[in-house]
Parts: structure tokens; C-alpha cells; sequence
């Protein structure tokens, strides 16, 4: 049985977060690549159970400034082709987005999301988000559904927040590998988007945080086993 996850890394970050620290638990081995610090991306062998692409700072619509995007979509279109288990976080799930087709872009009223956010299920009959769900947000960009692609998950100021294509492909414009450990160092960067619209204080982030971050965690980890784990990936 395949047991690596390749795991794209968009930031050369500790591996604290929840796929990083709940893969292994699984008995699966982490491969970890860097293509942002010229880290070549490997070929999917027959020992490969799954791939995640994480978040990041960089954006579709700036590939001139981040030329290693380009490869890495290029990397990703043929992971697909092979029906590989994928899973997109953030920036992951908007390059899976482009690589399916759909358009990622800026909020045209040039509102970012970065706090904890209200995320609910599209179907309220077989839910992929519990009721009152909130997940950490950090980003200025959103994707549409790409087409064939199922809608998930909704939100307010995106409402696209996650999609499923086909039963091996999963994308979620929020962070729910996020801890409270790297919601701390992502408050405490000179980047942080506090004056931007749609963005939280830390005051209500950390009062969110203390409320609904074990939830959203503990959601993470049974959707890791889900689709990485079972036979028939994820069931919604």
C-alpha cells in the first residue's frame, strides 16, 4: 500500500502544522519540496499516496514575480492526469483552480481575509462543515469553481471556499492545517494585513481562535484520514 505524501511547500516555515505533525500518526511518510527555493519536483511513483500543496504569500496573477508557479502547474496538471489524491490549501487550492481552468483574482473591492471566518456547507443534506464551522483565513485572493468541479464550502467575502473535482482532487481556500502556533507567528509578521477591509483584529482573532481553532483542527485530522486513508478518499 502507497504510504508517502509529497507535500509542496511555498515557505520555508517549522513543520508544525497539522498535516505536517497528523500524517505521520497515520503511518504515512512526509516528502517534503521547496520549488520557491529552486527545489526540483519529483515524479509520483507507485509509493505515492496522496500530494497537499500548501499556502502562501504569492499569488496567480504575480507568476511573473514567482516563475516557479509555472512549473509547479505544470507538475500539478500531470498529478491530476495520473489521479493522484491532491489536496489544495489556500494558494494550493488556487493553483488547482488555475490548473483546472478557473479564473483566481482579487476581491473587487479589494477585500483580504485574515482571522477566522464563517465557513458553511453548499449542501446542507450531506455536509462537508459542521454547523457554526469557523476556519483561519489568510489571503487576498479567491478562485471560482472550476467546471466539472463540485461546490463544497461557502463564506461571505469569498464565497468559494472549497470544491471537489472528481473523487481525487480537493481544494479549501482556508487554512485548516492551522494551529494556533502559526496563527501567532502569522500575527506577529510586518506583512500582516491589519488596515486592510475585511480584516480582523487580533482582539477578535484571538477570541475566535480560543473558541473554534480545536474544531477546525480536529475536522482537519479526520478529513486527512479521509482522503488520504481510506480506499474511497473523501465521503460527502
Amino acid at each position: 500500500m502507497a504510504r508517502k505524501i509529497i507535500l509542496v511547500e511555498h515557505h520555508d516555515e517549522p513543520r508544525d502544522d497539522l498535516a505536517s505533525t497528523h500524517l505521520p500518526k497515520l503511518d504515512f511518510t512526509l516528502e517534503c519540496y521547496q520549488p520557491f527555493a529552486g527545489e526540483s519536483l519529483p515524479e509520483p511513483d507507485e509509493d505515492t499516496a496522496g500530494i497537499i500543496i500548501t499556502g502562501g504569500a504569492a499569488n496567480i496573477d504575480e507568476m511573473g514575480q514567482y516563475p516557479y508557479l509555472h512549473d509547479e502547474s505544470r507538475w500539478i496538471e500531470q498529478c491530476l492526469n495520473q489521479d493522484i489524491p491532491t489536496l489544495g490549501l489556500c494558494l494550493g487550492a488556487q493553483l488547482l483552480a488555475h490548473v483546472l481552468g478557473a479564473t483566481v483574482a482579487p476581491h473587487e473591492d479589494g477585500a483580504q481575509e485574515f482571522g477566522l471566518y464563517p465557513i458553511e456547507a453548499v449542501d446542507p443534506e450531506q455536509k462537508f462543515v459542521p454547523d457554526n464551522f469557523f476556519a483561519v483565513q489568510f489571503h487576498s485572493r479567491g478562485f471560482e469553481i472550476p467546471a466539472g468541479a463540485e461546490a463544497l464550502a461557502a463564506g461571505g467575502t469569498f464565497p468559494n471556499q472549497a470544491f471537489r473535482y472528481g473523487a481525487n482532487v480537493l481544494g479549501t481556500q482556508f487554512h485548516p492545517e492551522c494551529t494556533l502556533a502559526i496563527l501567532r507567528r502569522w500575527q506577529a509578521l510586518e506583512v500582516a494585513p491589519w488596515c486592510e477591509p475585511g480584516v480582523q483584529s487580533r482582539e477578535m482573532q484571538d477570541r475566535l481562535a480560543a473558541i473554534h481553532l480545536d474544531n477546525a483542527q480536529h475536522w482537519f485530522e479526520q478529513l486527512l484520514e479521509d482522503f488520504f486513508a481510506s480506499s474511497t478518499n473523501i465521503s460527502i
